[in-house]
């Protein structure tokens, strides 16, 4: 009596917790479960009340099993294991793989197995596609930073220990073996020396020669034609120090030209200028900073111009020398291709100079029998560095400078491709207009000036920027 009592206790009080729509239980169910339900009245089997309260409390129809406890089964997580040792090595470039990037993860099993046994190895695949995934779009986004190709990468170089074979008389070199899992890697404190100053370094010597007998049908002359370039760049590191802006850069370029048809020189100077620039700066905002610009140019070699022996230009004759205070814009870009700088300087002093008394000084804008003038004005300054390809540089200035009276400006242009290391050619362009020298007559150039080189020949470069 008291076991029917207890039953009854327990079905009133968990159905006033049940809403009115009951699970539609099926015959069958029925006779496996013992209890039916109609018109809201329960009926409990007498083996088993535990069955109709699992099925009462069940929110989901027809998520139970007859005559069976519910079974409660935690989630689980795949164990989370370390990243393989090669996630923390440079970055090697070893084919592309075919992933599907639009899902956050592969739902497919590395294996299809029902054995518990084997969740090690469905749990490694899926990290293994995770690396990979992970890899792939590092490389997509960073490419600069792979630089190692898998067919390209250096063999380790091979032991090998001597030993005495006495059946043979005779020393036989054999392979040392080394048993990578037992090796160990005692490294100390990395030191490492910070660069406050970086440096570059490019030199080029190009040439080009002709030979052409007495006899040759067009006629023509034996040339010989060398070019010399060296530019050093020094400049701060902004790493370092992020607030200033400090740079230098010296530049000689010498041409030596072959005259066989001159009757006063055997050679002629093409091209001879010595140029220094230099930047001081301080960061007022991004990208900006106030600045104060210097150059200096000359030549070392006395010019002549064909069959003549008037100097036409000497070692500070002439020489100019200029000065600006202003704001300068400076922006490299993220992969270090892209170099703009570009100064402007409101008041700016200009000065020209003429040392050598055989040349003639009012060629160079300065008054007969005086040897310099100076000018106060204005002058603008932009430099652009840019790496096209690997092989292909494009290195360009444009200077201008007015007195509010006369206008000057120089635009430089050198496209260098380089064949390999120590091989290059290199075009030249050098455009100049001075508004303050009288046109030529034979000529319809006017006020503007040009100067273009093509060569090849050998280069030499390093750097630590």
């Amino acid at each position: 009596m008291v076991r029917h009592i207890l039953k009854l206790f327990l079905v009133l009080s968990f159905s006033v917790s049940v809403s009115a729509q009951v699970p539609v239980i099926t015959e069958v169910e029925k006779e496996q479960v013992g209890v039916y339900i109609e018109d809201d009245d329960v009926e409990v089997s007498e083996d088993d009340p535990i069955i109709l309260l699992n099925l009462l409390t069940d929110s989901v129809p027809g998520n139970y099993r007859a005559k069976e406890e519910p079974v409660v089964r935690p989630f689980n997580f795949l164990p989370v294991g370390q990243l393989p040792d090669i996630a923390f090595m440079p970055v090697v470039f070893d084919g592309l793989v075919d992933i599907d990037t639009m899902r956050i993860d592969n739902p497919e099993p590395f294996l299809h197995n029902d054995i518990s046994a084997f969740d090690w190895l469905t749990s490694t695949g899926r990290q293994m596609r995770q690396y990979r995934r992970i890899k792939q779009e590092y490389m997509l986004r960073n490419m600069d930073y792979v630089k190692l190709n898998v067919n390209t990468l250096p063999k380790p170089p091979t032991k090998y220990r001597p030993e005495v074979d006495p059946s043979k008389v005779q020393l036989a070199n054999t392979q040392v073996i080394v048993d990578k899992s037992a090796a160990t890697t005692n490294a100390g404190p990395l030191d490492v020396k910070l660069r406050n100053w970086l440096h570059t370094f490019n030199s080029s010597l190009q040439f080009s020669q002709a030979f052409i007998s007495p006899n040759w049908y067009q006629g023509g002359n034996n040339t010989v034609n060398f070019l010399g370039n060296m530019i050093w760049n020094v400049k701060l590191n902004q790493n370092l120090h992020p607030g200033y802006l400090v740079e230098s850069n010296i530049a000689y370029k010498v041409g030596i030209t072959s005259a066989p048809q001159d009757t006063e020189h055997d050679y002629l100077i093409s091209e001879d200028l010595f140029q220094f620039n230099g930047t001081l700066g301080m960061q007022a905002f991004e990208h900006w900073y106030y600045s104060m610009n210097g150059m200096f140019k000359t030549q070392f070699f006395n010019n002549y111009p064909a069959n003549s022996t008037t100097k036409k230009a000497a070692f500070l004759s002439p020489g100019e020398l200029n000065l600006g205070i202003g704001m300068t814009y400076n922006y490299v870009d993220p992969n270090k291709k892209f170099r703009l700088d570009a100064s402007i300087s409101p008041l700016s002093y200009n000065l020209k100079i003429c040392t050598n008394p055989g040349v003639n000084e009012t060629s160079f804008g300065i008054k007969e029998g005086r040897h310099s003038v100076s000018e106060i004005g204005s002058n603008a300054e932009v430099k652009v560095n840019w790496n096209i390809m690997w092989n292909i540089s494009y290195v360009s200035r444009f200077f201008v400078f007015t007195n509010y009276e006369y206008i000057m400006g120089d635009w430089e242009n050198t496209i260098n491709l380089s064949i390999n290391r120590y091989l290059s050619t290199q075009l030249y362009l050098h455009l100049r207009y001075d508004s303050s020298k009288p046109s030529p007559t034979n000529s319809n150039w006017g006020k503007w000036q040009l100067k273009e080189i093509l060569s090849f020949g050998l280069q030499y470069q390093f750097k630590t920027a």
